[in-house]
């Protein structure tokens, strides 16, 4: 035994793991920082003249905390001494508003009247109140297939680490990227299902802290780009429009971000970039192939769509219907056309054959009317493709020919036989028409 300082030290003490009989215990069992904490001990026989506590894995004096002589009550505070620690008369230690530092192994060692001694081990954890801790990363945003996430959650050591994925439990195929400690989550490949808000959770016995969540954002795409028909129906290969008519075409596709779009019409840009296309007034000009090409500016990736869009077929056949229907000598007939193309773009009528001397008139795109070499200077041209003829004589008699010709080029001729009755001194009698070439003769007069 060594006598040193008002402290004695034996050395060789054997400790409680080899047979000893006296137990520390510290209550509470599992202290926070902050907390007051007595190290109780248990199994003390016999009359006993001193206690010597050191903090410290081996009975040496740089841990010895205090001495205490049981007789007198008078107490020595050794170099481990924080200023916290008092022995109580019953041999406990206890320690005032512990921090981590006090965290470690304890020994008791008693004297006893025969001057016997005998050690007693304990041990300390002092949990400290866990900080919020921080999902650390170099990137927030990330290429699907192409990047690694590498998340770590910075926090103080020991811990439990757990990690949280929107909110919920980490999935098991993500769960098989952490690290040994678990502070490390690593993700080769990262696939758009991993986008969403990561969170880590540490915690001790005496405290539980999650981090703020890290929102991680994938990118990917453009994929399955397809056109659609005024947002709503999906389109085929071919699109058919009336003439005159509107026509909105919209792009759609799966990304992220939100694609940058570019329409091209019969492989010319067009000068959009919106993800749709507006054709206000469908005419022959605008038929053709339409594409939408979506450009991914994160991923660098694009797709495209295409679709035809034509002009619906007319409907209606083309008639005449003269007004009135039984002109006579002197009277005026206006030829009216019915179902007239839609899409008209000039029109010309005849005296006969569809030939360049016979010609009456024509209509111009512009809506005006000019003269032909057989016009007589009593005919006039509508809109509607239909013809006035002025004071009708019997030479007017006979074959009138319509040719019309619409903004896709394509040409129509239809012909009409006029017969124009003769007046007569009682009464007149009444021409018959008849289309496509037919004829039939007047009545004549009696």
């Amino acid at each position: 035994m060594v006598l040193a300082g008002g402290s004695w030290l034996l050395l060789g003490a054997t400790f409680l793991g080899t047979g000893a009989e006296i137990t520390v215990t510290p209550e509470p069992a599992q202290p926070a920082e902050g907390d007051n904490v007595t190290l109780a001990v248990h199994g003390l026989s016999g009359e006993l003249l001193a206690y010597t506590w050191y903090a410290g894995p081996t009975l040496s004096l740089v841990y010895l905390v205090a001495s205490y002589i049981v007789s007198t009550g008078d107490e020595t505070p050794g170099p481990a001494h924080t200023g916290r620690e008092a022995v109580r008369p019953d041999g406990s230690l206890d320690i005032q508003g512990v921090s981590a530092r006090h965290s470690g192994t304890y020994i008791l060692q008693t004297l006893n009247r025969q001057l016997q001694t005998e050690v007693g081990y304990g041990h300390l954890q002092v949990y400290e109140i866990l900080a919020q801790p921080e999902v650390v990363t170099n990137r927030t945003a990330l290429v699907e297939r192409r990047d690694t996430l590498r998340l770590m959650c910075s926090g103080p050591s020991p811990a439990k680490v757990r990690w949280f994925f929107n909110g919920g439990a980490l999935p098991i195929d993500i769960r098989l990227g952490l690290s040994s400690d678990g502070r490390v989550l690593t993700r080769h490949g990262i696939r758009r299902e991993e986008a969403g808000a990561y969170q880590c959770e540490v915690s001790n016995p005496v405290s539980v802290s999650r981090s703020k969540p890290f929102n991680l954002t994938v990118y990917f795409g453009p994929e399955r780009v397809a056109i659609l028909q005024d947002s709503t129906t999906r389109t085929g290969c071919t699109i058919k429009v009336d003439f005159n008519t509107s026509l909105t075409l919209w792009c759609m596709s799966r990304s992220c971000p939100e694609p940058e779009y570019v329409w091209t019409f019969n492989g010319q840009t067009l000068q959009n970039g919106q993800d749709h296309l507006n054709i206000s007034s469908m005419t022959a000009a605008q038929e053709g192939t339409y594409t939408c090409i979506a450009k991914n500016p994160r991923t660098l990736l694009s797709g495209s769509a295409s679709v035809v869009v034509k002009l619906s077929a007319a409907a209606v056949a083309v008639t005449i219907v003269p007004v009135p229907s039984k002109p006579a000598e002197g009277q005026d007939v206006t030829l009216t056309v019915q179902g007239y193309p839609k899409d008209l773009l000039v029109y010309a009528w005849y005296r006969g054959p569809a030939s360049e001397p016979n010609r009456l008139l024509s209509q111009l795109p512009s809506g005006n009317w000019i003269a032909g070499p057989a016009h007589t200077g009593r005919e006039v041209g509508f809109a509607n493709c239909s013809l006035l003829v002025q004071k009708l004589n019997l030479t007017d008699a006979g074959r009138y020919t319509l040719k019309t010709v619409t903004l896709q080029g394509k040409t129509e001729t239809l012909e009409v036989e006029m017969q124009v009755a003769r007046e007569c001194a009682g009464e007149r009698r009444g021409p018959l028409f008849s289309d496509r070439g037919s004829q039939m003769g007047p009545l004549p007069c009696p």
